[in-house]
């Protein structure tokens, strides 16, 4: 729709005088609208229309258009976290790197493996029991002294790693 609207119709607005009452911040405007000018927006559809594929849910599933939730099938992935879980207890040796540090660069640690996660590992030192809470984010590599256990998510379940 153009604007100004333009119509053969309407009749001519008449100039109003500027007054306090009738100027704003902007400067001097009528506080009435024309008769042509429209004053509601057109309706909008308030409902989308229906999608054949199902919705994903936080979960990772779907939902039906019926409402029902599919779950997805849970399996443990091959991440640093996960196999360290498969290792707790055992005594690990993490070499961290911490960088833009004036005192120590590079920082070995070694203890019993507690527990793991995403963003963090956690360690007891079983000599003093002093437990250390690490971050992945400075993480280099990890050293074990014994066997692994790692087990895949695709059918090797149960095998150890080899010296």
């Amino acid at each position: 729709m153009p604007w100004p609207p333009t119509s053969t119709s309407a009749a001519p607005v008449a100039q109003q005088a500027v007054s306090p009452a009738n100027v704003n911040m902007m400067g001097a405007f009528p506080q009435t609208l024309p008769a042509n000018v429209p004053t509601a927006m057109p309706a909008v559809p308030t409902t989308l229309p229906a999608t054949q594929a199902p919705l994903p849910v936080s979960t990772g599933g779907f939902i039906t258009q019926g409402g029902a939730v599919i779950p997805v099938p849970q399996r443990e992935e091959s991440y640093v976290e996960n196999i360290l879980r498969m290792n707790l207890g055992k005594v690990a040796t993490l070499y961290m790197t911490y960088e833009n540090n004036s005192e120590w660069n590079a920082k070995i640690f070694k203890g019993v493996l507690e527990a793991a996660g995403r963003d963090h590992i956690v360690i007891s030192d079983p000599v003093t029991g002093k437990r250390y809470l690490l971050l992945m984010l400075n993480l280099d590599y990890i050293t074990f002294d014994e066997p692994l256990n790692y087990n895949l998510p695709f059918g090797t379940q149960g095998l150890a790693t080899r010296r």
